[in-house]
């Protein structure tokens, strides 16, 4: 008996300290980069120093302050006003430390998650966060929010409040490896708050959070505001150390990307983004940038590139032949813009995962083969046979052969040139319409367009305002888009919102051609799930393939790099972080003259 009851004691033991609390938790068990006791990220200056104000410019405008719903436009950076259970690791691939959370266990069998929040946690109005706050936020996401949450939270059976601060997810398979940490990123809100207010409906009422700022002035799609919380109670953890060093965060907002270009120039704004290698290689050649006050610089990005590209609507019949979407994609002469249009700056994207190892190349290997043979049938015999590669011309404007070639694939299915048109049997023109929300792209889009006219195609440039564009989206109302699908170096969960059926039909999803693959749903479904990253990483490459031969996306460009520019009182951190430019790690420097136009807050 006594032998038995050691015997059961040590196996508990055993279970015990294996699904013991963790201050961090990573996707395949390794052992994460920063120990317990860490003191902060090796991309930080802890010592930075904290003030003054940190202006910033936001593009079109904004009538919400409720960011998780698809009604309306959110402001932007409302991130700043909550917290989530966990923070994600700048400097590894993927990689959870508690935030809210004090220690996260993961079931060995990997059934559930549990997360114990920490005592000192607040919401500004100085309550506690609890258990019953994330379970609130976890239910109210899944039947209120934004079609992305239901497809991210999908393998989830259960939020159950074990106590007070502690909360257990229960899982509905033990295959999804990446749940734990996904549920880790969940923003926790005040359910005591939302009591009173109807969480499916848009305010400009400045919500209440656990987060470093609060929202502190809001003018409807013109300005917004935010202060740092003074009592803020998570400023001396090791994850926030270093991050948030501006007193204030002001956001004005601009209908025009030239217009705001100019306005960064005057010095009323502290930081750009540029995302325009033209105004890059041209537009800031100021007295400012040569004397010093007005800083350029590339930095190093380390994630995949993912795919940016001209997306097809698959809902629109126009399109539902992959020949006519591939001869599209033939007219797109990418070598002449880059040479006559982006100064040469970018590289011609081939993959939706460039820039890694993720990235399908050459032909399939076995793992790969093993894993497209069950949908040989279903899929384009090049997916088997040939390495994808955009078309690519000669960059001097001609591109007879690739005209040719967009010819006879029309023609095979089914369209024919009757006077100067293109018509299919029917006698109906090849007419469709490009939606965008911004001017500048025109001027990519022009030459396209010409390109496509010479095959008796009519596209129509559609330009319309931000809140209709994104309404439009939303609702599937549009032929064509420019849109990019962004990658980390862990694919997970987001791939179900990006092509899986399942999301295909979901208002607000991010499948905004509408795929439907059953080979597609199969290879997310096996990434999803995979034990290994050699399993992951064969699935990815796999789900490229598939991806690149159907023909969905016309590929546009990328560039490794970010391209920032900021006034001389705004510096950064030695040692920055690789997989992010962590503007909030940035700080103002007291000393140095301040950009042309006042800072108002911090004089």
């Amino acid at each position: 008996m006594r032998r038995t009851a050691l015997f059961l004691s040590l196996c508990l033991a055993s279970v015990s300290s294996f699904a013991a609390g963790q201050h961090a938790i990573t996707l395949y068990n390794e052992a994460p980069k920063y120990p317990a006791e860490f003191k902060h990220f090796d991309f930080v200056n802890p010592d930075a120093p904290q003030g003054g104000t940190l202006r910033l410019a936001g593009f079109g405008s904004f009538d919400s302050l409720n960011p998780f719903i698809s009604k309306g436009v959110a402001g932007d950076y409302l991130n700043l006003s909550y917290e989530t259970l966990t923070f994600h690791s700048l400097d590894e691939p993927f990689t959870e430390y508690g935030l809210l959370a004090e220690s996260i266990e993961k079931d060995p069998a990997n059934q559930w998650v549990r997360f114990t929040l920490r005592p000192q946690a607040r919401f500004h109005d100085g309550q506690a966060v609890t258990a019953a706050d994330v379970q609130f936020t976890f239910n109210a996401l899944l039947q209120h929010g934004a079609p992305a949450y239901k497809a991210y939270y999908a393998d989830v059976a259960a939020a159950v409040i074990e106590s007070e601060r502690v909360i257990r997810f229960d899982f509905k398979h033990a295959n999804n490896r990446e749940l734990p940490m996904i549920l880790g990123q969940l923003p926790v809100l005040p359910a005591h708050w939302w009591a009173e207010r109807d969480f499916s409906k848009t305010s400009l009422e400045a919500p209440l959070g656990s987060g470093p700022y609060r929202v502190s002035d809001v003018e409807a799609g013109r300005q917004l505001r935010f202060s740092k919380v003074n009592d803020w109670w998570g400023k001396d953890l090791a994850v926030n150390r270093g991050f948030y060093n501006f007193a204030h965060v002001h956001v004005d907002y601009y209908r025009d990307n030239t217009v705001a270009l100019e306005a960064f120039k005057a010095g009323q704004f502290d930081f750009n983004l540029e995302t325009s290698s033209k105004n890059w290689a041209t537009a800031y050649d100021t007295p400012a940038l040569k004397d010093g006050r007005l800083i350029k610089e590339d930095l190093e990005n380390h994630n995949p590139a993912g795919m940016q590209g001209f997306v097809f609507n698959l809902r629109r019949p126009l399109f539902a032949d992959r020949r006519v979407r591939e001869a599209l994609s033939l007219l797109f002469d990418f070598e002449w813009t880059n040479r006559q249009l982006f100064y040469g700056a970018y590289t011609r994207t081939r993959s939706y995962f460039d820039n890694s190892e993720l990235a399908a190349v050459g032909l399939p290997d076995s793992p790969q083969q093993y894993l497209l043979e069950p949908w040989r049938k279903q899929l384009p015999s090049q997916v088997f046979e040939a390495a994808y590669q955009p078309s690519k011309t000669d960059a001097s404007g001609i591109i007879r052969e690739q005209r040719r070639a967009a010819f006879k694939l029309l023609q095979e299915a089914g369209w024919r040139i009757e006077g100067d048109q293109l018509v299919n049997a029917d006698g109906q023109p090849f007419v469709f319409e490009f939606l965008l929300a911004q001017t500048d792209f025109e001027r990519v889009l022009l030459p396209y367009k010409r390109n496509l006219k010479e095959l008796g195609i009519d596209m129509q440039l559609r330009r319309v305002d931000v809140s209709q564009y994104i309404n439009r989206l939303r609702s599937r109302d549009f032929d064509m888009v420019v849109s990019g699908f962004g990658q980390s170096s862990s694919p997970g969960n987001e791939q179900r919102e990006y092509w899986h059926s399942s999301s295909a039909d979901n208002p607000g999803s991010r499948n905004l051609m509408g795929l439907k693959d059953p080979a597609v749903d199969a290879l997310v479904d096996g990434l999803i799930n995979a034990e290994t990253r050699d399993n992951l990483v064969n699935h990815v490459r796999a789900l490229d393939r598939v991806l690149q031969w159907g023909h969905y996306v016309v590929p546009n460009w990328y560039v490794n790099t970010w391209r920032v520019a900021y006034w001389q009182p705004l510096q950064r951190p030695a040692n920055p972080a690789p997989l992010d430019y962590a503007l909030f790690t940035w700080w103002k420097n007291p000393e140095a003259t301040p950009a042309a136009a006042a800072d108002k807050d911090s004089k």
